[in-house]
């Protein structure tokens, strides 16, 4: 790229579990983003009474940000456990992407843990240009339609900076559910 204003990057990652009640298991999956990340894990809670009837404030999920190469590296293993394929539903229209893994002992390097037990987890990760940063100021800022980045762009990204295949899936006659094939976009 000849400007490099219009590099995309890797603003974090945020790896969340969520159990859905407080207890035992909660502190598990903290210990368990913990060891897998190397970072502090914090709790969430609850903002408002939900339809589920969760009472507000009680802790139900746990969750770690990571930033800068630590974010790049954790990608890149979790990308491994899934094969290295994402969906293209994935991206969303500002250009982020997220993927659940099912079993976290699908991730290379590791092992089961019979005090934690068997647990799924969520990536969510942020893309970034140079000059996103104005969204965050005080003074209220947009930014221009011209530097967001895309989905298409978020694809070719993730493509050339991780390796990863990218699989639209399709049904070939539209009211035809069951014949699904996969396509690459």
């Amino acid at each position: 790229m000849s400007n490099p204003m219009r590099e995309i990057m890797v603003e974090k990652a945020t790896v969340n579990i969520c159990i859905g009640e407080p207890g035992e298991r909660l502190e598990k999956a903290k210990a368990l983003l913990e060891s897998l990340t190397g970072k502090k894990a914090i709790k969430t809670k609850t903002h408002r009474r939900s339809t589920f009837g969760v009472p507000k404030g009680r802790e139900i999920g746990t969750i770690v940000t990571l930033r800068g190469s630590d974010a790049e590296e954790f990608i890149l293993r979790t990308l491994k456990a899934k094969d290295m394929k994402l969906k293209a539903s994935s991206f969303d229209k500002e250009g982020n992407f997220s993927y659940g893994i099912h079993e976290h002992i699908e991730i290379p390097g590791t092992s089961y843990d019979p005090e934690i037990g068997i647990m799924g987890l969520e990536v969510a990760v942020t893309l970034c240009r140079p000059g996103f940063r104005i969204r965050r100021r005080r003074i209220p800022s947009r930014i221009g339609k011209k530097h967001r980045i895309t989905k298409e762009e978020a694809i070719q990204f993730v493509k050339e900076k991780f390796g990863v295949e990218v699989v639209c899936r399709r049904s070939a006659n539209h009211r035809d559910a069951g014949n699904v094939e996969e396509l690459e976009v």
